[in-house]
């Protein structure tokens, strides 16, 4: 195709003389005709796959898959790692969301757990030397269950038995006869005493004050001032019969307290007898239970010297004795109780069911990880004990597997230091947060620590496991395993296969309408698609079952019997829909010429880049006209995207490549005496990527060529310095950005895209293009190298070198290079110019 330049409408008189010549040179030459590039075939647009090949009806007819398919390194490395018996190979599972990680790693565990193995109960109980710091005991698997129970049925039958034994005839008859007894011998030696009294004529009398002794005369007291009127020596004998008698008084009254104490002890003694009896016959049971295991055995015999010791708890019913209607007592409920209650930390199911624990901790703070006090405020106090320590994830996993996602546990206040210290112990440790950091002082609970054996399994994107890797000094040597799942797999027909087996096992967990032939075929294709790569199928299971979820629902909405190719069509179209309302409006801006956007006629340093923008899930492309200006300078190019601080520093590598280029092939015995401008036309955001080094590389080379640029084509890819073009991404969605552009103003068959070779592979355009394709009303053109593409984009042959050193006449190159040397002779022009004006003072030459 010839493409001829348009009327000279630059002011070539305003060149300098050098420039003008060189220009005016090869702009004389004819230019040459390119040869005609032939654009992509539409079989080469999207890779399709024939139903029939699947061999299946529906995916009822197939056995689903078990696990995932094709990450054979992953699961060998998941099987090592939990095989692994030491306590510092745990797992990192590393991989993109939405790939079915954390489903595959239970589904291996619970194959690998089906075989039961012996795992602890463990429990707190009360230390009743120390009520601070409550005992961990261990019990065999599905036992704890039934001490505490065992525990709160014994107190119930001590509520019931101790006060009817305590009320028993036996108890009240020997209780008398203690208590008779001591109350007999002093009132014996008292009436002693007050006949002793009586025969020497003296009273004994019980007054406010106490006991007191009088003279008597004729049974009557003398009184006091009668006794005065008596003869001294009368009186000095009484008073000394009074003396004697008051200290054998004083005797018996001494003797008092000491035979209430021996009446304390003998009570102590049959009380302790009783309350002996009572809690043994309540406890036998139990200890019988539990004769295997010393520990429990132990504290079993702990409870029961401290029941008999306060066996008094269980004579004050404690219940009011207003209540109307009695209700039972609820003895695990009742605060005069908890001291000999079972706090179960952690269970593993009955007995003869006991199962390696796997477990999944969805909310990883401090206190779910390891544990926590609670405290229940009373009287404006905050009160605590053994029963109210709560287990976290880490004792749920004892023995078995804990699952934790690595992000929400780095954002989680101290649990990432606490779960690496608990690996590091191997023991958990209950202690308040601000304990562990020296901010409290106050008395509280110090639980004895519980020993750890479990395998702690970390799931994150690759980022953050490389983070941790270079940042956390402990990471590595905690997690020395890393289960690397792949994004992809080869799209081969043994994989496309278990492809229809993935699905199968979708629809059946998930309890779908099966899905024919043609619509695992579309499932099949979209994988491709999601997978940007028409080679490869990817494997986000996660994605993949949303889809299929949505085909279902679109099948039940049809009252479709099985999930069909069109349902699976407009579930990928209606999850478009419901998120393109940006694309909507940045496609409407172009049509209505606010964004200027050529699709048609030819301009000079004009081209149509091509851009992604990702929103969430949802990325389209989108065109973005790309503009150069060249004049003679210095030998620099004006990035003004850099300039204005709005281009990443790939974008400004990549033009700095293509600045290597230009001086790499025309600039070898030259100077390069150029300026250019590049920029993004009505871009008010960043720009950053490769992807249009080539765009702009060919929006300089018209600048300079003067040759004009079609603008029913767009372009993406990067460019090296030997002026290759290189694959970049999103050309998928590139495209049919471009394309639904031209539909708009009309399809003319003049219009396309051209994208990197490397990229053909990777094709998986939407259905409508691919016809438009295949009727010549758009087209695909694969670029390998500069050259090549700019001949599409002119229509004008860029041109080999010659023998003696220049381009073809009539080429691009040739009238960049002589372009570029016009500039340079220009430049030296001024030079000298400038050296004989300083040479003459300044003054003009004639």
């Amino acid at each position: 195709m010839f493409f001829k330049r348009p009327p000279a409408d630059k002011t070539v008189a305003s060149r300098p003389e050098a420039e003008t010549s060189n220009a005016a040179e090869a702009e004389m030459q004819p230019l040459l005709e390119a040869e005609t590039h032939i654009p992509l075939p539409a079989a080469e647009l999207r890779r399709t796959i024939d139903p029939a090949s699947l061999n299946l009806t529906t995916t009822e007819d197939l056995e689903p898959a078990v696990g995932l398919i094709g990450q054979d390194r992953a699961l060998r490395a998941i099987e090592f790692a939990t095989s692994m018996p030491t306590h510092d190979y745990n797992l990192f599972v590393l991989g993109p969301p939405a790939s079915g990680k954390s489903t595959a790693v239970r589904a291996f565990l619970k194959d690998k757990t089906s075989q039961p193995r012996p795992v602890s109960d463990w429990i707190y109980v009360n230390n009743f030397e120390d009520p601070n710091r409550p005992r961990a005991l261990a019990l065999p698997c599905g036992r704890s269950p039934a001490l505490r129970a065992a525990m709160i049925a014994a107190l119930e039958e001590l509520r019931q038995t101790v006060p009817a034994m305590f009320e028993s005839e036996d108890y009240q008859s020997r209780r008398r006869t203690i208590e008779e007894g001591f109350k007999s011998g002093q009132e014996e030696a008292f009436e002693v005493l007050k006949a002793k009294a009586a025969e020497q004529n003296i009273a004994i009398l019980q007054t406010p004050m106490g006991l007191a002794m009088a003279p008597m005369h004729e049974g009557k007291v003398v009184k006091p001032e009668v006794f005065n009127t008596l003869p001294q020596d009368m009186r000095q004998g009484i008073e000394a019969k009074i003396e004697v008698l008051q200290r054998e008084l004083a005797d018996i009254l001494q003797s008092v307290p000491k035979s209430e104490k021996e009446r304390r002890e003998k009570l102590a003694d049959l009380n302790a007898e009783f309350a002996t009896l009572a809690v043994e016959q309540a406890l036998d049971d139990i200890k019988s239970m539990f004769a295997d295991l010393p520990e429990v055995h132990a504290h079993l015999e702990a409870c029961s010297a401290d029941l008999i010791r306060n066996i008094g708890v269980f004579l004050s019913s404690g219940e009011d004795e207003g209540q109307v209607v009695k209700q039972p007592v609820d003895i695990s409920r009742d605060p005069r109780f908890r001291r000999y209650m079972v706090n179960i930390v952690v269970t593993n199911g009955a007995e003869e069911t006991c199962s390696i624990p796997i477990v999944e901790e969805l909310n990883p703070t401090y206190g779910n990880l390891v544990g926590r006090i609670e405290h229940i405020a009373q009287m404006g106090a905050l009160l605590t004990d053994f029963l109210l320590l709560k287990p976290g994830a880490l004792h749920r996993a004892n023995g078995g597997y804990l699952l934790v996602d690595a992000r929400k546990l780095l954002m989680s206040p101290f649990a990432w230091e606490a779960l690496k210290r608990t690996i590091k112990a191997r023991e958990v440790r209950i202690e308040q947060p601000a304990e562990q950091m020296g901010f409290m002082s106050t008395q509280t609970l110090d639980p004895e620590p519980i020993p750890l054996d479990v395998k702690v399994i970390l799931f994150g994107d690759r980022q953050l496991y490389y983070l941790l890797a270079a940042h956390d000094e402990d990471f590595n040597g905690l997690f020395k395993v890393e289960a690397d799942f792949d994004d992809t797999i080869s799209r081969t027909p043994d994989n496309a296969a278990a492809y229809a087996r993935l699905i199968a096992s979708i629809t059946k967990r998930h309890a779908l309408k099966p899905v024919d032939a043609g619509g695992v075929a579309r499932l099949i294709e979209e994988g491709s698609r999601l997978a940007q790569d028409r080679q490869k199928l990817s494997i986000e299971v996660g994605r993949l079952a949303d889809l299929v979820r949505e085909a279902d629902y679109w099948a039940r909405y049809d009252d479709s019997g099985v999930i069909q190719r069109e349902h699976v069509q407009r579930a990928i179209a209606e999850a478009i829909q419901r998120a393109d309302r940006l694309r909507d409006r940045a496609q409407e801006t172009i049509t209505r010429d606010i964004v200027m956007i050529d699709t048609s006629g030819e301009k000079v340093g004009q081209i149509n880049g091509l851009a992604v923008l990702q929103l969430g899930a949802f990325a389209f492309g989108r065109p973005s006209r790309i503009t150069a200006r060249v004049r003679m300078g210095r030998g620099r190019i004006t990035d003004i995207e850099r300039e204005a601080k709005l281009g990443g520093n790939l974008h400004t590598k990549g033009v700095m490549i293509l600045w290597g280029f230009l001086a790499g092939r025309f600039a070898q015995d030259t100077p390069m005496a150029l300026a250019a401008s590049l920029v993004f036309e009505q871009s008010y955001g960043g720009v950053d990527g490769d992807s249009a080094s080539s765009t702009e590389l060919y929006a300089l080379l018209s600048a300079l060529s003067d040759v004009p640029i079609r603008q029913g084509l767009a372009v993406t890819g990067s460019v090296n310095q030997w002026g290759e073009v290189q694959a970049i991404g999103g050309v998928n969605e590139k495209i049919e950005g471009f394309f639904d552009v031209c539909a708009a103003g009309g399809l003319t068959g003049e219009q396309g895209v051209l994208i990197p070779k490397a990229n053909v592979q990777h094709l998986m355009l939407r259905e409508d293009i691919v016809a438009a394709a295949d009727e010549g009303r758009f087209h695909i053109h694969s670029i390998a190298t500069i050259d090549q593409g700019i001949e599409v984009l002119t229509g004008v042959k860029a041109g080999d070198r010659l023998p003696d050193g220049t381009f073809e006449p009539g080429s691009v190159n040739a009238r960049v290079e002589a372009r570029l040397k016009g500039f340079a002779e220009a430049s030296r022009s001024f030079a000298r110019s400038g050296e004989d004006q300083a040479g003459n003072g300044g003054a003009d030459t004639p």
